[in-house]
């Protein structure tokens, strides 16, 4: 059985990782941090992570930028390894992260879904046929009117996909209303679509001469996540210090 402290326990995310932890007999949420605890979690809920000494075996963060930093402390403090989802991280606080898994066990993932990290692989495949042949890469994502950041984290890691298969020649653009120039041939064009309940979307696009070839991740509920999170929690307790990913989940 992993312990685990769910680190914005109240947000939604939060709560549909508590709800399935709740079914799943590998895995149980011993503590949560949030910063008020609203009283609707079976286990402690604290404002402040300091004062969580509950013992755990690994941490689930699904908070917000602010409270990342916080969370490395606190990780390396007490040795417990944590699974970082939260996104719109600072390139500061990403470099934060890099040194944090010099000292403790840390899985980084812009997206926690299956289907997504096998995506990675497959335009990345691709696009060492398609660009090196001439086709325009372009990545359109949309997600719903609460996301804050923008592109998502996962349309930049399968930019950051795309380009190193192409020996990272590529330069990334987000916004062409300003823009009076005809299409480079080494850029990888990312637009963000804000709307609705849009649980997540992301279009991969390979545009060339006379024929285009996509492809597609859709998210129809926020539970492939958290799926993912219980599994990268699982895999990552008792690691050693080190920077992992969904991919060391997905290979065992």
């Amino acid at each position: 059985m992993v312990r685990i402290i769910m680190h914005g326990c109240n947000g939604h995310m939060g709560q549909v990782i508590s709800g399935l932890a709740e079914n799943d007999p590998d895995a149980e949420i011993v503590a949560g941090i949030d910063i008020a605890d609203q009283g609707k979690n079976n286990y402690p809920v604290f404002t402040d992570i300091q004062a969580c000494q509950v013992e755990a075996d690994a941490i689930i963060d699904f908070s917000s930028s602010k409270a990342v930093d916080a969370l490395l402390d606190y990780s390396i403090r007490r040795q417990i390894p944590v699974v970082v989802c939260t996104t719109g991280l600072s390139e500061e606080q990403l470099a934060r992260v890099e040194e944090a898994a010099k000292k403790v066990a840390v899985l980084k993932s812009a997206n926690m879904s299956l289907g997504i990290n096998t995506l990675l692989k497959l335009v990345q495949d691709a696009a060492k046929v398609l660009a090196a042949a001439g086709f325009d890469m372009e990545i359109v994502e949309r997600h719903h009117h609460l996301k804050v950041d923008a592109p998502s984290g996962t349309a930049l890691a399968l930019a950051d996909s795309l380009n190193e298969s192409m020996d990272n020649q590529y330069h990334y653009v987000y916004d062409r209303s300003q823009r009076r120039e005809q299409r480079d041939d080494k850029e990888i064009g990312i637009s963000a679509v804000r709307g609705g309940t849009i649980v997540g979307e992301h279009e991969v696009i390979f545009a060339g001469p006379d024929e285009v070839i996509e492809f597609k991740h859709t998210a129809h509920s926020k539970a492939v996540f958290g799926k993912g999170a219980l599994e990268a929690a699982k895999f990552l307790a008792g690691k050693p210090a080190g920077r992992y990913d969904m991919s060391h989940v997905i290979n065992g």
